[in-house]
């Protein structure tokens, strides 16, 4: 049997994980109509892939193995890696939006590594959409990325994802997604080329199994890969041995055990417990190592702490520092994306100790957060901060010499589509954060902005966006590498609301307290001293007193009984807590709660640090 192996590339929200589950539920590979490829809990709730997966189908006699990948970019060291284990790429595109931030940047891995895409052109059915239109901003894209003649010459599918059907032709009619398989047969060449040769294959993705432990997702590229078998492992520095004790191969979403494999196929392996990305595992020592996987560096930081405000331990089953430690490692061996310190004293007399965590954005690091408050973990972290370097040689702003070098921070394109009539104050707030207009462009009276702008510009300011855009903008953004450190950016313009006392906050306070900032919290919320409670609109922090109940008499007055009127509370989530964070505050998170306070939780001993911080 002939294998073909593709992935499905595209910006977020762009149908993705769509059309695969109408590929495989026309051809066999899900029966339960409920079952999708987005499997994990946050993935069904966000409606987003984080997780690359894989699948196949059985079409005309022949496997195609198919890779769905994220389209966020926070997750694009998902994508990277994905891309060297196939032999050609989907590119779906939204007959509507057309090619956005994500498009672009999985385009340029695929076009760098000689694939010639199959483009998709999804969601024809759209009211807003128009199909020629951005079938000449993809061919204008692939020019841009510097496409040769016979990428740029490609095969063009028109597709209704949801409703399992695709055109090669929008005036054809079709029932099924037969015409975008026999695209793919007719475009993308056999895997299977080495079959009689000495087996190697190389690791692209990773698993766990909590019976078998670390599972290596890998691409077989020639011989034949065997249960039970000996093999060497190469990777950067050294050469070691294994066994392969199971294998296994993909039978729509699900995993079937198997004896033996063939070049060209995408197996999951079992037996090798230090397996990492882009090792190569080979019969014979003497076979050359493939090419390592690169990938994207990290752009941001953070602190891991254990949890020390007054309500530490009543939510959380994992608490201690080793807890979250052994968490952390157990991420590792599955997150390309994440890098940890685990140096043993990060912390100083001035404070605790942490893990360093650097990560590709704020929500690859929420989601990692949400996954480990579900799991029982509790723990406190600071606020993100964009990852800051001295350039190398070579790098821009490096003058050869070891004095005055320059400092390099991660820059980000930015595309907003957003009605005119919020165009001015999206324009001026971006401005202020340092944003750049590369480009502007209007249609039916929404304006699409591509911005430069630094990542440390970007950070916190998605809440302010939808509220500035009374949420009818988009927007999406992409990591374009380090550039030139930019000057100070005044992002934030309000104080946080801090309570003075422990005890439950009641409704006459916080009616009170609401005409001066937003609040966080609601009637009956349990606070502690040093804990934040809302913002202040106007000027520095304010200690204020959320438990203070009515003076009562046994007198009455006129105008004293009115009704309290609560305004719905900004309720923190983990992506909102890392947007609204102050740099003297951790997001305290648990199991049930997500709480902001300060790193000093009394008054004076914030005074204190300031005044320390000033003679510093």
């Amino acid at each position: 049997m002939e294998i073909r192996n593709i992935a499905i590339i595209a910006h977020v929200d762009h149908g993705k994980t769509t059309l695969t589950d109408a590929l495989m539920k026309q051809n066999g590979g899900l029966q339960d109509e409920e079952i999708s490829m987005d499997s994990n809990a946050l993935e069904k709730e966000r409606g987003i892939t984080i997780y690359s997966k894989n699948t196949s189908i059985i079409y005309k006699n022949t496997k195609i193995n198919i890779v769905d990948t994220p389209g966020h970019a926070d997750f694009g060291s998902e994508v990277e890696r994905v891309l060297r284990a196939v032999d050609s790429v989907l590119l779906l595109v939204d007959a509507a939006e057309g090619p956005m931030p994500q498009t672009r940047f999985v385009l340029k891995k695929s076009l760098e590594l000689g694939f010639k895409p199959i483009v998709v052109i999804n969601k024809i059915d759209k009211s807003a959409s128009d199909p020629h239109r951005v079938h000449e901003e993809i061919l204008e894209l692939f020019f841009e990325l510097g496409a040769n003649e016979e990428q740029a010459n490609f095969q063009t599918v028109y597709a209704i994802g949801r409703e399992g059907k695709a055109f090669r032709n929008l005036t054809d009619n079709s029932q099924d997604l037969s015409p975008l398989l026999d695209v793919i047969l007719e475009n993308v060449f056999p895997a299977s080329v080495n079959k009689n040769g000495k087996m190697s294959a190389q690791v692209f993705n990773l698993g766990y199994d909590n019976f078998l432990g670390r599972l290596a997702v890998a691409r077989i590229y020639s011989g034949k890969m065997s249960s039970g078998s000996q093999v060497f492992i190469k990777g950067e520095k050294s050469i070691r041995t294994g066994k392969i004790t199971k294998l296994f191969s993909f039978e729509g979403i699900n995993r079937k055990e198997i004896s033996e494999a063939t070049s060209g196929d995408i197996v999951l392996l079992a037996g090798i417990p230090d397996i990492y990305i882009g090792e190569t595992i080979c019969e014979d020592e003497n076979i050359e190592q493939l090419p390592r996987i690169a990938i994207d560096e990290p752009t941001l930081s953070l602190n891991f702490l254990v949890n020390d405000s007054p309500f530490a331990g009543r939510e959380g089953k994992f608490v201690t520092s080793r807890q979250i430690k052994e968490r952390l490692e157990k991420e590792l061996e599955i997150n390309i994306g994440l890098k940890v310190d685990f140096s043993p004293d990060q912390g100083n007399k001035m404070g605790p100790s942490f893990f360093k965590i650097y990560g590709r954005g704020e929500l690859h690091v929420a989601i990692l957060l949400e996954n480990m408050r579900r799991e029982g973990f509790e723990m406190q972290v600071s606020q993100p901060e964009v990852i800051i370097k001295p350039a190398r040689p070579g790098d821009p702003g490096h003058s050869g010499g070891e004095k005055n070098i320059e400092m390099l921070e991660p820059y980000e394109e930015l595309m907003i589509d957003v009605p005119m009539e919020f165009s001015g104050t999206v324009i001026e707030k971006i401005s202020r954060r340092k944003g750049v207009i590369k480009h502007m462009t209007q249609k039916q009276n929404i304006a699409r902005i591509i911005f430069d702008i630094p990542t440390r510009g970007l950070l916190g300011y998605r809440g302010e966006f939808i509220i500035d855009t009374k949420g009818e903008g988009i927007m999406s953004s992409r990591v374009t590498g380090f550039r030139k450190y930019a000057d100070e950016i005044k992002k934030r313009e309000y104080g946080s609301m801090v309570s003075l006392v422990s005890g439950k906050a009641v409704a006459f306070s916080l009616a009170n307290l609401q005409e001066r900032g937003i609040m966080y919290i609601e009637h009956g919320t349990e606070v502690y001293e040093g804990m934040v409670i809302g913002n202040v609109l106007k000027g520095d922090d304010m200690s204020v007193n959320p438990t203070k109940g009515k003076q009562l008499t046994n007198m009455r007055a006129s105008g004293t009984d009115e009704a309290i009127h609560l305004n719905p509370a900004f309720v923190l989530n983990i992506e909102r807590g890392l947007e609204v964070m102050n740099s003297d505050e951790y997001l305290e998170i648990t199991p049930k709660s997500v709480r902001i306070r300060k790193k000093y939780l009394t008054e004076l001993g914030r005074v204190k640090a300031q005044r320390d911080k000033k003679r510093n």
